[in-house]
């Protein structure tokens, strides 16, 4: 059974750090794109970051762009998101989530696996 296990969420001043993990089981890393999502109260879910199967191509929102960094490690079957320079509209819970397939989309609608998700709250 495919599954996903999001953790290193957690409270961070803004201009800090934090490095969240996705953590698959069920499923092998080199064959599935995995992307990133946050959402906030009252907003909808948006796409912060993707990174296909085995070419490990990489895309990102543009508010997170030179901040985020997306990263894969198949010997632990974990995708990574690297979050620096954090601020307030970072907060967010984040997901990971996968297509099923070793594509990346633009669709949240395309990702049919979902972790649970992982609170960041940026805050002095």
């Amino acid at each position: 059974q495919l599954q996903l296990v999001e953790s290193g969420g957690g409270l961070v001043q803004p201009g800090g750090s934090l490095r969240l993990s996705c953590a698959a089981s069920g499923f092998t890393l080199d064959y599935y794109a995995i992307g990133w999502f946050r959402q906030a109260p009252g907003k909808e879910r948006e796409r912060v970051s993707c990174i296909t199967g085995s070419d490990y191509i990489a895309d990102y929102l543009d508010s997170v762009k030179g901040r985020f960094t997306i990263s894969k490690d198949n010997a632990k079957n974990t995708v990574y998101l690297q979050m620096n320079s954090l601020k307030p509209e970072d907060a967010a819970v984040y997901y990971c989530a996968t297509t099923d397939s070793a594509w990346c989309s633009k669709s949240v609608a395309d990702f049919t696996s979902w972790g649970q998700g992982t609170q960041v709250t940026v805050s002095s």
